[in-house]
C-alpha cells in the first residue's frame, strides 16, 4: 500500500501518523514545489514538482501514481483541492483513491460567500456577511450589525489578509488596501472572474472559537465529529486546544456532513457566542488543528487505511476523550537534497532519491 501526499508543506506529523498505520514495506511519497518543504524529510521518497498552476502539474502527479502504484492520494493544501476535484477521474484511472470531494462541494468550501449562503440554507447560524462596503454600512445604519467588522479574502487560506476595522473610515481604507494585497498575491488566481467581489465583510463574533473535524467515509456517509476548543492561535493555525465532546456540536456536524456528502475529513471553524453556535468556514481536508484531535484519541489515518482495505471495523481507531489539552511545538529536520522537478517528457528516471532520515 503506497500513499502520495501532495503539497506536503510542513505536515511532517501527518506523514508519520500514516506510517504508524501501514506495513513497514509500504511507501510514503511526498511532493511539493518547494525543495525545502519540511515534510519531504519524513517521506520514504520525495519529489519536487511544478507549482499547482503549472500546466504539467497534474501529469506529474499521474506519473508518480502510475510509476509507484499509488493506492491513495491525500492533498494538504486548500488551493489544490479544486484542481484535484476536476481531475479526480483521470488521476484514479489506474486504481488510486484520491481523497477529495466533488467539484461543487470544493467550490462552496473555497468561497466564503458560498459557504455563508450554504449555512444559511441549512438554517445553521453564521456571521452576517456582505460583499460590498455599501451593504455593510447599510446594515450598520439599520443596526443589524455594528463595528468591529472583519475583512477577509473571499477565496483565501489560513489567516492571509484578515483585517479588523473599527469605524467607517477604516472600513473604506481596509477594503481598498486588501484589494491591492489580493491582486498581488496567489489568491488573485483563485477566481479572476470576480475580482470586484473578492472580499467578504463579516460581523465579528465575541465568543469562544472551536474547531471541528467532520469525518465521512469514502462514499460520503457520516461517521463522527471531533471538536477542539481553541485556546491559542499562531499564524492562523490552532496552537493550543482542549478536546470537547458535546452532542449539540456533533448534531450540527451530522447535518453538514449529510448536506455535503464530502469525502474523508473536513475541518470546520465555529464560535459559541450569545449562547448560540455560529459556523464560519469549512475546509474538506486535514486541517492544521488535526494533530490536537489525534492526540486526544481519534486516529483518522488508521481509519483511512481500514476503509481503503475495504474494512468497516474502524471504531477501534476512535478513542476520543473529553477535556484533554494539547500544545503544539516545532522540531528541526534536515532537508533532503532533491533534484530538479519532474517532467512529463522525462518520467522518473534519475529525478528522485530517498529523503534523508537524519534529524538534528
Amino acid at each position: 500500500m503506497n500513499l502520495l501526499f501532495t503539497c506536503a508543506g510542513r505536515r511532517n506529523y501527518l506523514l508519520n501518523y500514516f506510517k504508524e498505520s501501514i506495513d513497514p514495506r509500504d511507501i510514503i511519497i511526498a511532493v511539493d514545489s518547494d525543495y525545502a518543504a519540511p515534510a519531504l524529510a519524513d517521506a520514504d521518497l520525495a519529489f519536487t514538482v511544478p507549482p499547482i498552476k503549472h500546466p504539467e502539474y497534474i501529469i506529474n502527479l499521474k506519473n508518480i501514481i502510475d510509476r509507484f502504484q499509488i493506492d491513495m492520494v491525500i492533498s494538504l493544501n486548500d488551493l489544490e483541492l479544486p484542481l484535484l476535484a476536476k481531475n479526480k477521474t483521470y488521476l484514479e484511472s489506474s486504481g488510486a483513491q484520491v481523497i477529495v470531494s466533488n467539484e461543487k462541494i470544493v467550490s462552496i468550501a473555497s468561497d466564503k460567500w458560498k459557504t455563508y449562503s450554504f449555512f444559511q440554507k441549512l438554517n445553521i447560524p453564521t456571521p452576517l456577511s456582505f460583499l460590498s462596503v455599501t451593504d455593510a454600512l447599510n446594515a450598520i445604519s439599520e443596526k443589524s450589525i455594528d463595528f468591529p467588522l472583519i475583512l477577509k479574502p473571499r477565496w483565501g487560506t489560513g489567516s492571509i489578509g484578515i483585517k479588523q476595522v473599527d469605524n467607517p473610515r477604516e472600513l473604506h481604507l481596509g477594503y481598498e488596501w486588501l484589494n491591492v494585497e489580493i491582486k498581488k498575491s496567489v489568491l488573485h488566481d483563485m477566481n479572476c472572474n470576480n475580482v470586484d467581489e473578492a472580499i467578504i465583510i463579516q460581523e465579528k463574533l465575541m465568543g469562544q472559537e472551536y474547531g471541528m473535524d467532520i469525518l465521512n467515509d469514502f462514499e460520503g456517509m457520516y461517521y463522527d465529529s471531533f471538536v477542539r476548543k481553541k485556546l491559542a492561535m499562531r499564524s492562523g493555525e490552532t496552537d493550543k486546544a482542549t478536546s470537547v465532546i458535546n452532542k449539540n456540536f456533533s448534531d450540527i456536524g451530522r447535518i453538514i456532513a449529510g448536506a455535503t456528502e464530502h469525502v474523508g475529513i473536513m475541518d470546520c471553524d465555529f464560535f459559541v457566542a450569545n449562547k448560540k453556535i455560529y459556523f464560519l468556514e469549512m475546509n474538506p481536508r486535514f486541517g492544521e488543528g488535526y494533530p490536537l484531535s489525534h492526540a486526544a484519541g481519534i486516529n483518522v489515518p488508521g481509519i483511512y487505511i481500514e476503509w481503503l482495505k475495504g474494512g468497516m471495523d474502524v471504531d477501534k481507531y476512535n478513542n476520543y476523550k473529553n477535556n484533554l489539552t494539547f500544545l503544539k511545538c516545532d522540531r528541526i529536520v534536515r532537508s533532503p537534497h532533491l533534484k530538479k522537478s519532474l517532467s512529463s517528457k522525462n518520467i522518473l528516471s534519475d529525478q528522485w532519491r530517498p529523503t534523508v532520515k537524519s534529524q538534528i
